[in-house]
Order: C-alpha cells, then structure tokens, then sequence
C-alpha cells in the first residue's frame, strides 16, 4: 500500500486528483491510502511520518505549500514531496525541501502518472534501507543503520537504536521475516542483531556498543557463518 497526503485547497482539483488517482490503481495494480487536507497548516499540526509521499499545493490561504514543506521536512526527512501549482517559477523552489518534482496545473493524466510512477520508484529505494512500524498510534520509519539489535520480551519489541530506545508490540518472528534479507540475524530467541555493529564474539556472547548478547548453542555454528560471510563483504 501507498501512503498519499494531497493538500490542496481547492475542491475541483481533488476531485480531479481522486479520479486520476483511482485510474492509476487500477492500471498498476496497486492500493493506495489517501488523506486529503485543505491547508499546509492542517498537514504540519500533529504531524507524524506516515506518509509516503505528499502532493502540495503551493498557494494556499494559511499556510502556502513552500512554508508546509519546510516545517515537514524539518520532523521528515523521508517522505517524497511532489508540488502542485499553476506557476513553475514557485515550483523551481522545491529544491529548497529535497523535493522530488513538480506538477503544472491543470495535471494531465500522462503527467499524473509519470511524476507518480517516479515518487514510488524513490519509495521503494527507500523501503530498502528503512523498516516501518507501528509506534504510539502513528506510523514510525527507523533506518536499518540506525538499529544495532530489537530485544524481545514476549509481544514487546525493543529497538536499540542510535537516538535510543523504540518499544513497539509486534512478533518477533515477524520482523525476522521482514528484514531476512538484510544484514540482521538471530543469535537466540530473544535478539536480532545487525551484523554491522557486531565487534566481537566470546564466551558464547556477540559483543554490540559494550553489551553481551548470548548465542544460543543451536545458532552457534549459523550465526558465525552469517557474521564471517557479511565480515568478508558479502550479503546475507
């Protein structure tokens, strides 16, 4: 599923916005959840990172497009934002926020559908590089270097990460899978580790940022196969 915010203040752009946007489902075969706000003031108050990508309008009444995306930027560093207006002077500014693209109006269908196509292949990339999970009612993107191993005790998952500590409840099992085909593996039942930060093993324990985290003896000889295969540079 694809994650879309559009903010735009004017009512026949998102009707024409929604219809070209349910033809691009269906030509791609694909779902997407949009939440549509009226103003850049309503998308930045209570913001959280749950979007993938952003279509914004540039003149709007409170707070315009330009002003909205500097105040998202500053919480998300992620998110793909394409720009939506009747002037491409304004739109040359995007450069100032990371954006990706800008639609002139009004927005064809073929040009709709391009710019889209774009932001979802940035989407994807990026999804490679960062897990997504549920964190105090919101969704929360944590960058896979950023994780040096997720701790489980029972249906509660503790990231320990650069910036701290992240708790979510979540199975185990379940990010295991999800992040199978990255650098992460299991030394027991309780860890998975991120194979960049391992420094050391002894006495049954890999060493991560001055912790002891046990190997359990059926993982033993997995996990050093694993941690020597990454060692030597190549991918699990």
């Amino acid at each position: 599923m694809i994650r879309i915010a559009l903010v735009e203040d004017e009512d026949i752009y998102v009707s024409s916005f929604k219809d070209m946007l349910s033809r691009y489902e269906k030509s791609r075969e694909t779902t997407v959840d949009l939440t549509v706000f009226t103003d850049g003031s309503e998308i930045v108050k209570n913001y959280s990172a749950s979007f993938d990508i952003i279509f914004l309008d540039i003149k709007m009444k409170e707070m315009d497009g330009m002003t909205a995306a500097r105040e998202i930027r500053r919480m998300d560093t992620e998110v793909v934002i394409v720009f939506i207006t009747n002037l491409i002077q304004y739109a040359i500014k995007g450069y100032e926020v990371d954006a990706l693209d800008y639609m002139v109006k009004p927005v064809s269908y073929f040009a709709f559908s391009q710019k889209l196509d774009r932001a979802v292949l940035r989407i994807r990339h990026r999804n490679d590089t960062y897990i997504s999970v549920q964190y105090e009612n919101s969704l929360r993107k944590i960058r896979l270097n950023d994780i040096y191993y997720i701790e489980s005790q029972g249906h509660i998952q503790t990231f320990h990460t650069i910036d701290g500590e992240i708790k979510i409840r979540d199975k185990m099992d379940d990010i295991e899978k999800r992040l199978q085909a990255q650098d992460f593996y299991r030394s027991n039942k309780g860890y998975l580790v991120n194979m960049k930060y391992v420094t050391g093993v002894e006495n049954g324990y890999c060493l991560i940022k001055g912790e002891r985290l046990i190997i359990s003896r059926n993982r033993k000889k997995s996990f050093m196969d694993a941690l020597t295969k990454y060692m030597s540079g190549n991918l699990l």
